[in-house]
């Protein structure tokens, strides 16, 4: 179902002179990595494949590359995060091998609803296609915004978990184009906007306001279970596009300063059995916004993100979703290979 350019990755290889390669690979790409390992071997060149779980490009592991003696990282699956990486990083994304004007087509009348002004986003997955898709919209009367996005994408129209910055445009509504629930999620909570998933695998439209919704109260009833809370661990994470001790900091001297205990502990893989050990009574993940949305429950005590914290000290009345921003970016990246 993906496309992954074998030809190309050991063409670029071979510019680097690269003799031996470390493959890291999200959990969907795995039958790819070891296809590419073997192609890679037939044409002369070692390949070492990372069994790590792998985040996205927030979490390269060129650090680990560099200590198995890799002249190279290949990062499947994601596209280039502008990062200070240890070795040379190929970044491979791995188009989807499917069209995506069926499921919109299938669903013209739920994206009408939308409004005649919409917004555009994607993942790296589907990127390749979406001046296809704004054709196509175009065609059937709507005006179709993509947004250019900042230096955390590789392209205007891409959204990731912890930025959303390309859909928040001027428009009556969003249209996400996309497999998953977190991506569509965070564009409903991030915009204010109405917004619809059409998914091109199954053809399936979900609107994402309901669900943004119940997903605030959630986060709601966490900060209303922190409130009593006086000693508070602040979580940064070492990964190194989460890395945000400048934030995580801050959000310690918050908390100090509203005569709350914080102390600053730093992880590389975030969960809540490995600080059971500690005397906290609430946890601020200052790192990838999933971790306190998505894994909660499996959190005893109340975890929330540095926006949550301000609610929680009576610095902000709205709720916010905490994202990883970057700066304006200077140029797209090409589709295919990025090599920093």
């Amino acid at each position: 179902m993906h496309e992954v350019s074998s030809r190309e990755i050991l063409e670029t290889l071979r510019e680097l002179n690269a003799k031996r390669v470390l493959i890291q690979t999200p959990e969907g790409l795995k039958k790819e990595a070891q296809s590419l390992a073997d192609f890679l071997e037939e044409n002369g060149i070692e390949a070492i494949i990372s069994g790590d779980i792998n985040y996205g490009a927030c979490d390269p592991a060129d650090r680990e590359a560099k200590l198995l003696g890799c002249d190279a990282l290949i990062h499947l699956g994601h596209s280039y995060m502008r990062l200070h990486l240890e070795v040379p990083t190929i970044f491979v994304p791995a188009f989807a091998g499917v069209d995506v004007v069926p499921a919109l087509e299938k669903n013209l009348g739920e994206i009408r609803k939308l409004g005649k002004r919409i917004a555009l986003v994607t993942t790296a997955q589907h990127i390749h296609q979406l001046g296809k898709a704004k054709e196509f919209l175009e065609q059937k009367g709507f005006d179709v915004l993509v947004g250019k996005g900042d230096s955390r994408v590789s392209w205007p129209g891409q959204v990731l978990g912890c930025n959303f910055s390309a859909a928040k445009l001027d428009a009556d509504g969003v249209l996400f184009i996309g497999a998953g629930y977190f991506h569509p999620l965070g564009v409903a909570v991030a915009t204010g906007k109405p917004t619809l998933a059409v998914n091109p695998y199954s053809g399936d439209a979900i609107w994402m306001d309901r669900e943004a919704e119940r997903l605030i109260r959630k986060r709601w009833a966490q900060i209303a279970k922190a409130m009593d809370a006086q000693k508070f661990g602040v979580i940064t994470s070492t990964k190194k596009g989460q890395l945000r001790l400048a934030e995580a900091k801050r959000v310690v001297e918050l908390l100090r300063e509203h005569g709350k205990y914080a102390r600053l502990i730093a992880m590389n893989h975030i969960n809540y059995p490995a600080l059971e050990g500690f005397d906290f009574d609430a946890y601020v993940v200052v790192a990838c916004p999933r971790v306190p949305i998505d894994d909660y429950e499996n959190w005893r005590k109340p975890v929330l993100t540095p926006a949550e914290v301000e609610i929680l000290l009576g610095l902000r009345e709205d709720y916010a979703f905490d994202e990883i921003l970057g700066a304006e970016r200077k140029f797209d990246e090409p589709l295919g290979v990025s090599v920093r």
